[in-house]
C-alpha cells in the first residue's frame, strides 16, 4: 500500500515509524514532512491544510490511505474531502473534530449528555468574562474557544494572570479568532492523566494511559508549551479508575458524538483530572496528541497500519491490540525561548552517539545538506522504554545527554 501522513512534528515522525514497520506498506510519504521523517519517508512539500493540493497528489500518486494528524485540516474537512474523492482516510470528518475546534461545543456536549467536567461559562465579551471572573476569584482557567496550538489555556493562581489572559486572547486576539470567545472554569485539583482511545464510532479501545508535562521549565514552572515531554503508562490511572473512565466518560462521549449526528471515527484525546470526587474531562483532542504519541507508540506492539484500516472499516472490535510490557519516557529538547520567541537554524550534533535502544523523533528539524538544523519551538523528543518508568526516564535523559545544538532546553524531571 502507498500510504500518506500528514504533519510535521515529532507525533507525525512516531507515527510514519510504526508505519514503516508494517509489511504491508510499500511507499511512504509525508506532507510536509521534516528533517528527521526524511529519512524513514518521501517528504512533499505540501503544506497540512492545503486541502485541494493534497487531493491532488494523493490522486496523482495512487496514494491507498492516508493518516491525518493535525488537527487543523482535521478541523477543516480534509478527511471529508479525501473521501468524496475516493481516497480512504483516518482521523474524524469535520463536523466530529468539532469536538476540538471549539471548546464551547465540547463543554455544551459534556453538559447535555452529564459527562464529568468542570463547571463553567462562557462569554463572547471580555467585560463580561473580567466581571465573571472577579466574581469566581482565583484559582481559575481561562480557555480560547478555537485551536491555538496546545497554548491557548491559561491556569491563573491569581486575578491579575487571568484578567491578563482574558484581555490577550479576547481583545489582543494572541491565538487569532481562536480567542474570540472563551471559557471560563473552575480550577480543578488532582494528577492529570492522558488516555488515547482508537474508535471507529462504535467500538471503544483505550491505548496505554499516559501523562504529559506541560510547563516549560522543570518544577512544573513557567508558561505553557505544547508538551516538554510525556511518560507512559500513568501509576495514577488505576484499573479501577479505567473502568470508571469507560463507563462514565469513554463511552458516554462516543455515544453522544453519535447521539449528535457526529460520529467519530479516529483517535479520540481525553485529558483527565483525577478529582478527588472522581476522573472529569478537562479537555477533549481529536487526534493524537504530542508528545504523548512517542510515549504511547512506542510500547505499541500491533501493527499500526492494521488498527488505522479497522477503524476506518468499522471493525475495530475485530482486532486485538497488543502493548509492550514496562513503561517509556520522551524527554523533549527544545529552542531556548519556546513557547515565545526564538531562533532558528543551529546544527544538531550528536545525533548518530545515540545508543541504537533510543528512538529520537524528530519535530522541529530541517536537513541543511548532511546536516539536521533547528527548524521550530520543540526540536527533538527523546525516546526510551525501560522495565519501569525510572529506567525509562534514565535511559532517555542518557539519549539526551549526547545531542547538542545552541540554546538547546529541556525539563530535568520528566517521568522523574
Amino acid at each position: 500500500m502507498n500510504i500518506l501522513v500528514i504533519g510535521s512534528g515529532g507525533r507525525e515522525h512516531a507515527i510514519c515509524w510504526a508505519l514503516k514497520k508494517s509489511p504491508r506498506v510499500d511507499k511512504l510519504y509525508c506532507a510536509p514532512g521534516n528533517g528527521g521523517i526524511s529519512t524513514i519517508a518521501k517528504c512533499v512539500n505540501i503544506d497540512a491544510v492545503d486541502i485541494d493540493g493534497i487531493v491532488r497528489f494523493s490522486k496523482d500518486n495512487a496514494i491507498d490511505f492516508v493518516m491525518v494528524a493535525p488537527e487543523e485540516p482535521l478541523s477543516r474537512g480534509l478527511v471529508d474531502a479525501l473521501e468524496s474523492a475516493g481516497i480512504r482516510a483516518f482521523g474524524p470528518r469535520k463536523d466530529a473534530a468539532v469536538i476540538e475546534s471549539s471548546k464551547i461545543f465540547s463543554k455544551n456536549l459534556m453538559k447535555k449528555y452529564s459527562i464529568p467536567t468542570a463547571e463553567y461559562e462562557t462569554f463572547t465579551d471580555a467585560d463580561s468574562a473580567k466581571a465573571y471572573i472577579r466574581e469566581k476569584g482565583a484559582p481559575i482557567v481561562i480557555k480560547a474557544d478555537g485551536l491555538a496550538l496546545g497554548k491557548g489555556v491559561t491556569v491563573a493562581m491569581d486575578l491579575e494572570t487571568a484578567l491578563q489572559a482574558v484581555d490577550e486572547m479576547m481583545l489582543d486576539r494572541k491565538f487569532g479568532d481562536g480567542g474570540g470567545r472563551v471559557v471560563i472554569e473552575e480550577y480543578m485539583t488532582g494528577p492529570e492523566v492522558t488516555v488515547l482511545a482508537f474508535t471507529d464510532g462504535k467500538t471503544i479501545v483505550p491505548m496505554l494511559s499516559s501523562q504529559d508535562h506541560k510547563r516549560a521549565f522543570t518544577g512544573d514552572l513557567g508558561p505553557n508549551t505544547g508538551g516538554m515531554g510525556a511518560f507512559c503508562p500513568s501509576p495514577n490511572y488505576t484499573d479501577d479508575i479505567a473502568e470508571i473512565c469507560m463507563s462514565t466518560i469513554f463511552r458516554p462521549t462516543v455515544d453522544a458524538l453519535a447521539n449528535e449526528g457526529r460520529v467519530f471515527k479516529g483517535v479520540l484525546y481525553f485529558g483527565l483530572m483525577l478529582t478527588p470526587s472522581g476522573p472529569r474531562v478537562i479537555e477533549y483532542n481529536c487526534r493524537f496528541g504530542d508528545p504523548e504519541t512517542q510515549a504511547v507508540v512506542s510500547m505499541l506492539k500491533t501493527d499500526l497500519l492494521d488498527i488505522f484500516e479497522a477503524v476506518v472499516d468499522e471493525r475495530l472490535s475485530e482486532i486485538d491490540i497488543e502493548w509492550r510490557d514496562g513503561a517509556s519516557c520522551c524527554v523533549v529538547m527544545a529552542s531556548g525561548g519556546y513557547p515565545e520567541k526564538y531562533d532558528k537554524g543551529f546544527t544538531i550534533s550528536g545525533l548518530d552517539d545515540v545508543p541504537g535502544d533510543i528512538t529520537v523523533f524528530h519535530a522541529g528539524t530541517a536537513k541543511s545538506g548532511a546536516d539536521f538544523i533547528t527548524n521550530g519551538g520543540r526540536i527533538l523528543g527523546v525516546t526510551a522504554i525501560g522495565e519501569s518508568l525510572t529506567s525509562a526516564a534514565k535511559r532517555a535523559y542518557e539519549g539526551v545527554a549526547c545531542i547538542a545544538f545552541e540554546k538547546a532546553h529541556y525539563r530535568t524531571d520528566i517521568g522523574v
